[in-house]
């Protein structure tokens, strides 16, 4: 089977969490850059990208990358490529991009000179003038940054954080692929016991919980590859039995959320079983003030509402501190708190055991991590 170089887009700050997985998967060639890992592999490592990562937002093959600082350099360089290869004479093939301190700073000037250069490329190879584009949909991306092009075709199509249980959810949803990597930073076992005292709509329990059974999370969702021509069917449904095959059932796992807000409950628990993970998921009223978890061992996950979501810097920063009062310190006691507050240790009443800088949406966040048991006071 042919190999393809696979272009990986993830949140910065991950990096190194998201190619830690796909080496599990399989894949040899696994290279971590900022913002994205780059992959090689055949149709078949395609597909179990696409249906198996947590952390990344798609999965793109790389057709291309050169070096383009005027529009006569990037249409032969996008024309010189081997388009014939993945874009069949009936299909469709919208052209969308970004450009960053570069020459070439016009995107719409950009997708028209690139689509001018695949049909002229498609028009020598099938010897035709027009495209009818009623076939497959086959998205062509492409970036400039600092004069380097480099041209893609999405595999994914919506993005991979969308695992397809989350149709409804509360007022600031913690990104799926956050809370993943959250729940990875935690070090989830299938006999974890779980808490988040701020579940929302559940995303940080369900994606734990898939974690903890080993399930893919694109099971239940269709990707825009499964339509390319090139792409035998057969991949993709040995990829989902493979993945099908991989779930572990009857384990000893629990997650436990809470909420203040009865209908974020109903969220979590609808969330949960559209997930297929509801006989794991545990979510009832309590305030922050009465958080006391019942296992001996357990871990609490939590994005807490602050400034920027749902409560104005005042009250944020009092939940920190109700939050340092219940996060009790002892033994088989862990905490991992996602937050973009500067002075979180210090309202918080305890110095992290570890951090780290992660991004939800444009937000620059840190995990705060509590897990041993003489945290220095501030």
């Amino acid at each position: 089977m042919e190999k393809l170089k696979f272009i990986v887009p993830c949140m910065f700050g991950i990096e190194g969490i998201a190619a830690d997985e796909f080496r599990r998967m399989g894949f040899e060639e696994v290279t971590a850059q900022n913002g994205r890992v780059i992959l090689t592999g055949g149709y078949d490592m395609l597909a179990r990208a696409n249906i198996n990562s947590r952390f990344c937002e798609r999965i793109l093959i790389c057709v291309g990358m050169f070096k383009a600082t005027s529009f006569t350099e990037l249409f032969d360089s996008v024309k010189a490529l081997d388009w014939e290869r993945f874009i069949g004479i009936k299909d469709a093939f919208p052209v969308n991009g970004s450009s960053v301190d570069s020459a070439l700073h016009s995107i719409p000037d950009c997708q028209s000179i690139i689509k001018k250069a695949i049909v002229d490329k498609l028009s020598s190879k099938y010897n035709i003038k027009w495209f009818e584009e009623t076939g497959a949909e086959i998205k062509v991306r492409f970036t400039i940054i600092k004069d380097e092009v480099t041209v893609m075709i999405d595999t994914s199509g919506e993005g991979l954080h969308k695992r397809g249980y989350r149709r409804n959810s509360n007022d600031a949803p913690l990104k799926e692929t956050l809370a993943a990597a959250m729940c990875d930073l935690a070090r989830i076992y299938p006999d974890t016991k779980i808490y988040d005292p701020f579940c929302g709509s559940g995303t940080i329990l369900i994606e734990s919980a898939l974690m903890a059974t080993k399930r893919a999370t694109g099971l239940n969702r269709y990707f825009a590859a499964e339509r390319f021509p090139f792409i035998p069917r057969e991949v993709w449904r040995n990829e989902r039995m493979r993945a099908q095959d991989l779930i572990l059932h009857d384990v000893d796992f629990e997650a436990v959320g809470f909420d203040i807000d009865e209908k974020c409950i109903e969220l979590t628990l609808a969330n949960a079983k559209k997930a297929g993970v509801e006989k794991y998921v545990k979510a009832s009223l309590q305030d922050i003030r009465k958080f006391t978890p019942e296992f001996d061992r357990c871990i609490t996950v939590t994005n807490p509402p602050y400034g920027e979501r749902l409560l104005d810097i005042k009250a944020a920063e009092e939940l920190y501190g109700i939050m340092g009062e219940r996060f009790v310190q002892s033994a088989g006691k862990k905490y991992f708190i996602i937050s973009p507050h500067d002075d979180f240790e210090k309202i918080f009443g305890r110095k992290a055991d570890k951090r780290r800088k992660l991004y939800n949406g444009m937000i620059k966040c840190q995990v705060y991590m509590y897990f041993k048991n003489n945290g220095e006071k501030k």
